[in-house]
């Protein structure tokens, strides 16, 4: 409902910059962490000090009755991964979704990681799911529609023969987590509300190996693909700007970590 969208003024983007690089860099402190053994509790605890140290607090944390401060999904779990004592292992894929509060606006992004030495079919998922949200932002500029982020996205990854998960959308963001308008990572060209210079919105794809089905756990939480394959899913906060997107938050801290860890 385009009348519910909230305008953000030059003073508020600033605001959520701060807050999307605060998650990009709390993200790259949590992969600094992610290896075999290590229980997705421990990067929670990690995420906690790192935003309260930053003079922030948690986004997730009690929003909604979620009682942590990232969003850990391991494989076949697509999203609202709840951390505790899982550990792990080799060859895991694990997507982190991590949000913030900071001077009373919210930051929200998510990464997925390898853990160690992942399967080559998980590798192509993780980048080509990442390509496709860059696929999405290049649509995310006044005068083009809703319609077309989600087609940008929908038809990238099924040429890949991957599925849109359809349940779950990226969103506006502001002074709450959630704001209009919803951003589907499927649609049609032309289609949706009209974006327009001041809109700010979160896109992430929630990509799977398999088919779209997904579940919810009995924990009321956790999302999982139905035919047990693994899901990736990144997310970048943008400013709808004249011309090209303005990117809020970034992977720039997350991928400089990477490239170190490699060599």
């Amino acid at each position: 409902m385009v009348h519910l969208i909230k305008y953000k003024n030059s003073d508020e983007i600033e605001l959520l910059r701060q807050n999307g690089q605060l998650v990009g860099r709390t993200l790259a402190e949590v992969g600094r962490n992610i290896k075999p053994g290590v229980k997705t509790i421990t990067i929670d605890k990690i995420a906690e000090e790192f935003i309260r140290d930053n003079g922030a607090v948690p986004g997730f944390k009690g929003y909604g009755g979620f009682p942590n401060t990232l969003c850990v999904s391991v494989n076949d779990e697509v999203v609202h991964g709840i951390p505790g004592n899982r550990e792990l292992k080799e060859g895991d894929i694990v997507s982190i979704d991590c949000g913030t509060i900071l001077h009373g606006y919210y930051g929200d992004s998510a990464y997925t990681f390898a853990v160690g030495n992942v399967s080559e079919e998980k590798r192509l998922l993780m980048q080509r799911t990442k390509e496709s949200l860059f696929k999405g932002i290049e649509m995310a500029v006044a005068g083009k529609r809703v319609g077309d982020i989600g087609y940008a996205i929908q038809h990238y990854v099924e040429g890949f023969n991957y599925s849109v998960v359809r349940e779950l959308v990226g969103h506006g963001i502001g002074r709450n987590m959630h704001e209009s308008p919803e951003i589907p990572n499927y649609g049609r060209r032309g289609s949706g509300t009209k974006l327009k210079k001041g809109i700010v919105i979160c896109i992430e794809p929630m990509i799977n190996l398999g088919k779209r089905n997904v579940y919810q756990c009995d924990d009321g939480w956790t999302i999982k693909t139905t035919d047990g394959m693994p899901s990736a899913h990144y997310e970048l906060t943008v400013a709808i700007n004249n011309g090209k997107a303005d990117l809020l938050s970034t992977f720039d801290f997350v991928e400089e970590l990477l490239t170190l860890q490699k060599k």
